[in-house]
């Protein structure tokens, strides 16, 4: 019996957190994920689901070199910088590489016949939109270099969509928590930013204390809401929104989300309860361009995706995550 030919996918930053976990689910979807990252935020030892091209997105060269080789039938691109504080210090950083990455990616695909990309976006394209539950047709008004920057793509791929015919699908969120509850991967970043690891080491002792950025927000409590997704139930949704373009159903946008705002101290409370331990934590000031709520609907993704969330719970996440926390990461 003649073997099936199995699809290659590209997917850059591949080495991250969501990107191997992407490559995890394609490759029990039936592809072979070929992970594209320079591994200055990856981890090597995080690319386990397919091959590992090392190389940048500054250089067009080596992509053409990539596409070249492997002749995907599609992008999934998470590659990028990605710290709203950092993009209001240095926003011309955040232009230059995010817009120039995505920009000479687009082009290494048009140029091999790659005509189907999905874009990892986010929510904070959006903005501060306080009292609303973001839909995709909510106005984009980012207010941080990084939101910019990720509009300015979605322009970019409209843009190429009309002149050479690249479908493409767009997801906006954030907040992405968890790990992959086999243990494989998990989210681990140098340096920390995010949340629920933060939170985490100061539980689990290797850090002083979690920091709040920020306690007189118009909230309730005085912290930022924030939707959150289970990792599993995200790179879900692209493998979905990747048969959605070989099915040739076109370009859109989907928001993922669940609906449901979290402040920074309900997210303590439940840690606190899954791990049974106190979390030390010290009041700060406000970071730069952070909004005070942003929730995000997904009732598109759902009905035309055919998208469950079946781990976003917000236990569920602390659980996997700590779960993860708890075993020897990348770097030990």
């Amino acid at each position: 019996m003649r073997r099936r030919v199995l699809d290659h996918v590209l997917v850059t930053g591949g080495a991250g957190f969501v990107g191997s976990h992407a490559c995890k689910a394609l490759r029990n979807a039936g592809f072979i994920p070929v992970t594209f990252d320079n591994l200055s935020t990856g981890w090597e030892q995080a690319v386990r689901f397919g091959p590992l091209v090392k190389g940048d997105l500054m250089d067009r060269a080596a992509l053409d070199a990539a596409f070249a080789q492997y002749r995907p039938v599609a992008v999934m691109h998470f590659a990028a910088l990605s710290l709203v504080g950092d993009s209001m210090k240095d926003p011309a950083h955040y232009w230059r590489v995010n817009i120039g990455g995505a920009l000479n990616l687009a082009e290494a695909a048009v140029a091999s016949g790659c005509l189907n990309f999905i874009f990892s976006s986010t929510c904070a394209t959006y903005g501060d939109q306080d009292g609303v539950v973001l839909t995709e047709d909510t106005v984009q008004r980012p207010i941080n270099a990084y939101g910019a920057s990720k509009r300015a793509i979605e322009d970019v791929l409209a843009n190429f969509g009309a002149a050479f015919g690249l479908q493409h699908v767009i997801f906006r969120y954030f907040n992405v928590a968890g790990a992959d509850p086999e243990g494989e991967v998990g989210e681990q970043h140098r340096p920390e930013t995010h949340l629920i690891p933060l939170m985490l080491e100061a539980i689990a002792g290797r850090r002083e204390a979690l920091v709040l950025h920020g306690t007189d927000y118009p909230t309730a409590d005085g912290t930022c809401v924030r939707d959150y997704i289970h990792v599993t139930d995200l790179v879900q949704a692209h493998v979905l929104g990747l048969r959605w373009l070989l099915e040739g159903k076109g370009s859109t946008a989907f928001n993922l989300g669940t609906g449901n705002g979290f402040s920074v101290r309900d997210v303590i409370r439940h840690a606190g309860q899954v791990t049974n331990r106190p979390v030390p934590i010290i009041e700060g000031p406000r970071r730069a361009g952070d909004a005070a709520v942003l929730v995000s609907g997904s009732q598109r993704a759902e009905t035309e995706l055919g998208w469950v969330r079946s781990h976003s719970t917000m236990d569920q996440m602390i659980r996997d995550a700590w779960a993860w926390d708890q075993k020897p990461g990348y770097d030990s």
